[in-house]
């Protein structure tokens, strides 16, 4: 999949390297949560946060954005898994068109946190994905099998 990096994104990425000497593979500023979502390279995520979350509120400080968070993988289900942390996600199917991939979360009260805050979540996967593997999210969606099991 084909990404381009603005002025912008790359500023925020060498800001970033240079606050926490971790390094991003990519940089999304959206503007409709406010915030910068940071694509973190695999293993990286630990000196990206920082002890206690510290080099976060560095970057949230020096940019006065919120920063947020993925560990990126080169496996899509994976990826998506690593959006939507904390929240377990049990499996990422087609849905009956083939078109979207739908998340399933394996309890109730992980529902609330893969959705997030007025969609906050469900819109950062839709955008990640679609921007590292061409594929959009459908529904988020209880994993009922698991309950009856």
């Amino acid at each position: 999949m084909e990404r381009s990096i603005g002025f912008k994104e790359r500023r925020y990425i060498e800001e970033l390297r240079i606050l926490t000497r971790s390094v991003a593979v990519d940089c999304l500023v959206d503007e409709r949560f406010d915030r910068i979502i940071y694509v973190i390279k695999p293993g990286d995520m630990g000196l990206a946060i920082g002890k206690k979350g510290e080099n976060i509120r560095k970057m949230q400080k020096v940019l006065g954005k919120r920063i947020e968070m993925v560990e990126y993988a080169e496996e899509e289900k994976d990826f998506i898994t690593n959006i939507f942390k904390p929240a377990e996600v049990v499996a990422v199917r087609a849905d009956e068109t083939g078109e979207k991939l739908d998340v399933f979360v394996g309890e109730k009260s992980h529902l609330g946190i893969a959705i997030g805050k007025g969609g906050s979540t469900v819109e950062k996967a839709r955008m990640l994905v679609k921007r590292f593997f061409g594929h959009e999210i459908g529904d988020v969606i209880l994993n009922e099998e698991e309950e009856e099991a």
